[in-house]
């Protein structure tokens, strides 16, 4: 297991190493390119991992070509590259093939595909019979391209055994002179097959320098490899100490996020004092409010009634003046006529001393008097009846006056309370502008607390963090939605944690969680620039 936790990670590596160079060099790589070798090599040393020894005539090697040939019977596309790879003249061994088969498959830009078709089967692989026939398969193949060879050489013996058998026929049917040339043909043929034997010892010499070449190869990619492994060995180390550094950074955060939390409750508990208190203060205004309006309206009507009650005075007191001027003319009257009757009764005795002959003609003009005192009579007790209902009209006016002067006491009294009120009303009124002023004071020591509660869940946010997207969820963009490529690669916003390109988080901020400024994207550095304006003003 920690073999081929290793080989992953190396794997890892090698591919990140490979697509960063290329994303520097911007062209195309060729095969002699050193990540692009060691790419191979590092899957090469994967393929084998796990393989079982197949046994050969030479010598004993892992062989990850015979794995890879499921490919053809389950992706039948990939035939082309099989065919491709079998009928290549140079490469002889099951290894070259398997890396010419990698080299093409990369060119194709289908070793993905395959790669994962085989793991998505990996089931075949597991099988103990399948394994079994495709080692057989291959000892079998191994054994006919041995025999092929064997055979072509006997054959081209035996054909040339049997001219020469036919020859020695002839020549011995025909005669025994030329047992001569028959034991030259016979030396020939020795030296033939020394030749032959020559040739098959020159091929075992080329296999066994092949072999050797291939151990050579194989001792420096060991050498790599261990080199590769101390590398990372000591990336791990450091990334260890990075990892107990970024640990104890946590845990301070975690501490300071503990207190920031007892700090919002203590926030949030004085916060709720404060609306209780607010919640009173406001009650209290509403009846200060209902009062000043109650009052006001009293003083309207206080002033409506004294209007009416000031008007009535006015008429009541032409009234008194109309009814004295007519009590006046009437005592004049009176006074009149009673000096005009005694004046007639002086007269009457005048009359009647010195012309009581004239009676008779005084009688009628006495009798015309009396008509006209009658008369006058008359006008009198008229004039009586209008005084009584004048003296009764002025009783009522007097009743009257005397409500109007305790109506006018009580508007003193209500003027009186009325200054009352209107010194309690300015002292509400301060009241009023000293209340709104600690509201207002209120309002903005709460704005003050509702900001810094918003920066404080700003930095639980920050210290929590959001929810940090791997590379292998995106496949696009966020904002743009466009496709990730070599060319147009991914980038984390370190506020909401998701990938853009670079497009869309070319911006740089300085974030609470953060000291130094980092790449945001565009929603979030204009959401941070909006509230840094609103935070300001």
């Amino acid at each position: 297991m920690d073999e081929r936790v290793n080989l992953m990670n190396m794997m890892k590596i090698t591919i990140k190493v490979l697509i960063q160079s290329a994303l520097n060099l911007d062209r195309s790589l060729e095969s002699d390119f050193p990540p692009l070798q060691q790419f191979f090599f590092v899957l090469e040393h994967c393929l084998k991992h796990g393989l079982k020894v197949k046994k050969s005539f030479i010598s004993q090697n892992k062989s990850f070509f015979g794995p890879l040939e499921l490919v053809e019977k389950l992706c039948p596309e990939s035939a082309d590259i099989f065919t491709n790879v079998r009928n290549l003249p140079e490469i002889k061994t099951s290894v070259g093939r398997g890396r010419a088969w990698l080299h093409l498959s990369l060119m194709q830009k289908k070793l993905a595909d395959y790669l994962q078709v085989l793991i998505d089967h990996k089931d075949l692989l597991r099988a103990d019979e399948i394994t079994s026939v495709l080692d057989q398969k291959h000892y079998v193949e191994e054994l006919n391209r041995h025999l092929s060879c064997t055979v072509g050489d006997l054959q081209s013996k035996i054909e040339f055994l049997e001219k020469t058998n036919s020859k020695l026929n002839e020549e011995l049917i025909a005669a025994k002179d030329r047992i001569v040339s028959l034991q030259d043909e016979h030396n020939q043929l020795l030296e033939e097959t020394v030749r032959i034997k020559n040739k098959s010892e020159r091929h075992l010499q080329v296999n066994m320098q092949d072999t050797k070449v291939e151990l050579e190869t194989y001792k420096h990619s060991r050498q790599g490899l261990d080199e590769m492994y101390n590398e990372t060995w000591k990336q791990l180390n450091v990334e260890r100490q990075v990892r107990q550094e970024l640990e104890k950074e946590l845990n301070l955060q975690l501490g300071m996020k503990t207190e920031m939390e007892m700090a919002m409750k203590l926030l949030e508990k004085d916060i709720h004092e404060k609306q209780d208190t607010l919640v009173v203060l406001r009650k209290q205004l509403d009846d200060v409010k209902s009062i000043n309006l109650q009052m006001c309206q009293k003083v309207k009507e206080t002033d409506i009634s004294l209007q009416q009650k000031s008007e009535q005075l006015c008429l009541l007191q032409a009234k008194w003046d109309l009814v004295d001027s007519t009590t006046r003319t009437l005592e004049e009257r009176v006074q009149e006529s009673e000096k005009a009757r005694q004046i007639s009764e002086e007269n009457c005795m005048k009359i009647k001393k010195d012309f009581e002959a004239k009676t008779e003609s005084f009688k009628q003009q006495l009798q015309k008097l009396d008509l006209q005192r009658s008369h006058l009579e008359q006008n009198l007790q008229i004039e009586k009846e209008q005084q009584g209902i004048l003296q009764e009209d002025l009783g009522k006016e007097k009743e009257k006056n005397s409500s109007l002067q305790k109506d006018l006491l009580q508007y003193s009294q209500l003027k009186k309370d009325f200054d009352k009120l209107l010194i309690e009303k300015t002292q509400l009124a301060k009241l009023c502008k000293e209340q709104e002023q600690a509201l207002q004071e209120m309002g903005f020591h709460l704005s003050q607390s509702k900001l810094k509660m918003e920066d404080i869940k700003e930095v639980n946010k920050a210290l929590k963090g959001h929810t940090w997207l791997k590379d292998d969820e995106a496949t696009g963009c966020k904002q743009c939605k466009k496709e990730f490529s070599i060319s147009r690669r991914k980038h984390h916003c370190r506020n909401c944690g998701d990938i853009f390109c670079n497009t869309c988080s070319s911006n740089e901020l300085s974030l609470p969680s953060y000291p130094k400024p980092v790449r945001v994207c565009d929603i979030c550095h204009n959401l941070l620039l909006q509230r840094c304006s609103s935070n300001c003003s």
